[in-house]
């Protein structure tokens, strides 16, 4: 019976002892690697990813000081997500295209927020941090290829 998310191995080098986890809107599957074969239309919810402790040191380095994503290292076979279809076949049912623009719009809006935070206050975490960063420069990237 399905509970709940599932941990997933580190989505850069595969070490199933993770430490950290990601969450990212569905559209933002195209900038994983290995993301062709994955209808993101078909998602349900957000996209998690995780990584190991020392991956993590690595992805906050080239988060905060770099300025650069990680997702295009990021391996998309090892991120968690639940598929339309998935759902259909446990309902028993055919359930329509997902609307995600509310989702992303939701996950934007809170990372834009983080980040005014953290610049205004310094008090959020650095998680909290790297996640709001990595989902807005995600759907910058997925406006300009519009």
């Amino acid at each position: 019976m399905y509970t709940g998310k599932r941990q997933k191995p580190c989505c850069l080098c595969g070490n199933p002892e993770t430490a950290t986890r990601l969450d990212i809107p569905p559209r933002a599957v195209q900038l994983l690697d290995n993301s062709g074969p994955i209808a993101w239309q078909d998602i349900v919810g957000e996209v998690s990813i995780y990584f190991c402790e020392s991956d993590w040191e690595t992805v906050v380095d080239l988060v905060l000081d770099a300025g650069m994503s990680p997702l295009s290292r990021c391996n998309a076979a090892r991120a968690d997500f639940d598929l339309r279809e998935d759902f259909e076949a446990m309902l028993n049912a055919v359930r329509e295209e997902p609307d995600q623009k509310p989702l992303e719009r939701e996950m934007l809006e809170e990372s834009e927020r983080v980040i005014e935070e953290y610049e205004d206050a310094d008090n959020s975490e650095v998680r909290a941090l790297v996640e709001a960063r990595v989902v807005t420069w995600a759907m910058e990237d997925l406006r300009a290829e519009q």
